[in-house]
Formats: structure tokens, sequence, C-alpha cells
């Protein structure tokens, strides 16, 4: 999906985050619990350390909705993302690619509006906690699998 694309990287990794942008997860945790239907990171496991990969739950084919941890479908298509404008052409794949380069230590002029996006699936977790009793892993299952794909832990709401 994206060839020859070179990055510096600026912090240490898992380091240094901006003011306010604190994920509950990191990408390899998130690989492992199960998220996107384990179809992305399966072309570019290169970049990345291997230790992300070691417990993935990744589909070399499509998007398998049963590898997700709450077994539910919570993403759009890449085609929706783009024709909302919420791609950017050095993360094809999104917000998760972002996330995944920025806990790296890249740091890109791309980082303030992602990092508001981050910020405003909040009100996802306020649903969630408006409606849900803590600890229910089974109300509000695509709610809670699309704030994890955000590195927000839902397990913990």
């Amino acid at each position: 999906m994206q060839g020859n694309y070179c990055y510096e990287l600026s912090e240490p990794m898992g380091k240094n985050f901006e003011s306010g942008f604190t994920p509950e997860l990191t990408p390899g945790e998130m690989l492992s619990l199960g998220v996107f239907g384990g179809k992305y990171m399966t072309d570019c496991r290169k970049e990345f350390p291997k230790s992300w990969f070691v417990k993935a739950k990744l589909s070399p084919g499509k998007h398998d909705t049963n590898l997700n941890f709450f077994g539910v479908n919570a993403s759009q298509s890449l085609a929706i993302w783009r024709r909302k404008g919420w791609i950017h052409p050095d993360d094809p794949r999104g917000w998760f690619q972002w996330y995944c380069r920025y806990f790296m230590g890249r740091r890109h002029e791309d980082d303030k509006r992602q990092i508001r996006r981050w910020k405003a699936i909040k009100r996802h977790i306020t649903q969630i906690k408006n409606n849900c009793f803590p600890g229910d892993l089974n109300c509000r299952k695509k709610q809670r699998q699309a704030v994890l794909h955000w590195a927000y832990d839902s397990r913990k709401i």
C-alpha cells in the first residue's frame, strides 16, 4: 500500500507524547487484543518491532470480525475514510498507522489533527459509562470495539 516511504524517528519509542495525548494501549497490545478485523498491518510488519506481532491477531486474507476482541465489526472501510478526508497521504492506512509511527518516535505535521481526533473519541467512552454497568463487556460491544481501535482500553469501562 505504501512503498519507499521513509521517516525520521526524533523521540524514543513510547516516550515524549504530546501533552494530553495519553493512549492506554500500545500498538502491540492493540494488535494482541484484536482490532480492525486483523487486516491492518499485514503487509508492513517489517517496519515495526517483531514483539508487536508475537501475539497479534492478524488476518492474511480479508477482514475477519471474529478476530476483534468484542467479536463485532466496528470499522469503516478505508474508502469511507478517504472520502471523509481523514487520511493523510503519509499514512494511507489511517489513524492506527499514524499512531504506530508516532509511538515509534516519528513526529509529523499531522500530529495535532490526529491527536484531536483521538480526544474526540472520549464522547463514546462517556456514552458507554452512561449506558452500561461498569465492567459489562456485553453492553455496547460495537462502541467498545471502536474505542479499542483508538487505544483506549474499553475493557476497563
